[in-house]
C-alpha cells in the first residue's frame, strides 16, 4: 500500500529529467573549478595543456637509487 504514489512521483521526476533541456552557465563553471583557460569544443589544447604539473617534484636520482637496491 502506497506504492503507487511514490511511483507516480518516481515517474514525475524521470520525465522531468529525461525531456527537460538544462541551461549550461559556462562561465560559473570555469570560475568555480578554478581553471585559467577554456578551450573552445573542437580546438586541441596547446602544448602547455599537458604538461605535469607533478614534473618539479620528481628526483632524477630516485630512480638510480632504485636499481642499486
Amino acid at each position: 500500500m502506497g506504492r503507487g504514489r511514490a511511483k507516480a512521483k518516481q515517474t514525475k521526476v524521470a520525465r522531468e529529467l529525461k525531456y527537460s533541456s538544462p541551461t549550461m552557465d559556462l562561465d560559473a563553471l570555469q570560475r568555480e573549478i578554478g581553471s585559467g583557460t577554456v578551450t573552445a569544443p573542437g580546438k586541441e589544447p596547446e602544448a602547455d595543456d599537458y604538461d605535469d604539473p607533478y614534473a618539479a617534484y620528481i628526483d632524477d636520482d630516485e630512480d638510480a637509487d632504485v636499481s642499486r637496491r
